[in-house]
């Protein structure tokens, strides 16, 4: 019988094999790396405020503490964003002719909240609560990064599922003393893991598996 194809396509079908799976594994690495960019997480892209408010200035220049504007979280999941008033309660005295604070002034006088943009937000069907967080001893730095240089502030991390478990599993790595929760200067001490441990037990935070369960995020 003659032969219907010709021998090369033996080597046509490997290369063509082979080419694919290199060409899916190239489009799985590349769709993963656009999933870790900061075009798809928006880590360290700074977002357009109605006033480009800086962290630097107020948290480490002028040492404004965290809880003075979020002024719920440590009662509440949400940390509550500053009121044109408590703005104002400041710059009714300073800089009072900027037009960089006309929006805040004009939001004072209108009684008409300012539309600040997210930054730092989970999807819908994720539960997360700022203030057991911050009673179990996890800093502001820990989730937000290095907030109190930031001039524009940005998302320092991915917040993806993870990112989250993965503290969820070794909160160790991360609890520090409650004193030390809102400092943005706060720098992670050489007996970090021995005094996570010792402040796991001290403020009775549950077993890895019991915070890693899909209820605890997901209610």
């Amino acid at each position: 019988m003659a032969q219907i194809f010709h021998r090369s396509t033996n080597t046509v079908s490997k290369v063509t094999i082979y080419g694919a799976v290199f060409i899916l594994g190239g489009l799985g690495y590349l769709i993963f790396a656009v999933n870790q960019s900061a075009y798809y997480t928006d880590v360290n892209v700074a977002r357009q405020q109605p006033v480009p408010f800086s962290h630097k200035h107020h948290v480490t220049d002028v040492g404004i503490d965290c809880r003075y504007c979020h002024t719920s979280v440590e009662k509440s999941s949400y940390a509550g964003l500053p009121t044109s008033h408590t703005c104002m309660s400041c710059h009714s005295k300073l800089f009072l002719s900027s037009p960089t604070l006309e929006p805040v002034r004009t939001s004072f006088a209108t009684d008409v909240s300012l539309q600040w943009t997210r930054v730092n937000a989970v999807p819908d069907f994720v539960y997360f609560d700022h203030s057991i967080h911050v009673t179990k001893g996890i800093g502001c730095t820990t989730c937000h990064g290095p907030i109190g240089e930031m001039p524009l502030t940005y998302r320092a991390n991915t917040l993806y599922m993870r990112w989250c478990i993965d503290c969820h599993n070794h909160p160790e790595r991360h609890v520090r003393q409650r004193a030390d929760v809102f400092k943005a200067d706060y720098v992670e001490p050489p007996d970090q893991l021995a005094l996570g441990r010792r402040l796991v037990k001290e403020y009775k935070i549950k077993e890895p598996k019991q915070i890693t369960d899909c209820y605890t995020c997901h209610r």
